[in-house]
């Protein structure tokens, strides 16, 4: 794979303790910065479902509780791979059940998108 894009985002579950969320709204925060008209305007790719290839590494806390299937529905485009690893950060916040709360700590995530093609 030839990358085109590498793009970073973070993304923070405030109540819930979701994993799954913090690194859902990381890749959001990701591929919000980038525009890929590129891949249409100059390479000539028309199909954007099988000619490119979109890799997200994401780094949580808590790798084995993330739903990828969860993920791949952030993204558009492309042939999806995810990819999870020891990481990110879980920090004590406010415990408030009613928000969701399982307890107090508030998951932050990273993602890495990186969009390329063959």
């Amino acid at each position: 794979m030839k990358r085109y894009v590498i793009e970073f985002g973070m993304g923070v579950d405030f109540h819930g303790q979701d994993v799954t969320r913090a690194a859902e709204k990381a890749v959001l925060d990701a591929i919000s910065k980038s525009c890929l008209c590129g891949l249409e305007e100059i390479l000539g790719i028309s199909n954007l479902n099988e000619d490119v290839d979109v890799n997200v590494t994401l780094a949580v806390t808590i790798p084995e509780d993330v739903d990828e299937e969860r993920i791949k529905a952030c993204l558009p485009i492309g042939r999806k791979r995810i990819k999870v690893v020891k990481g990110g950060l879980s920090i004590p916040g406010l415990f408030i059940p009613d928000f969701g709360d399982k307890d107090s700590n508030i998951e932050a995530a990273l993602a890495c998108v990186e969009v390329g093609i063959l």
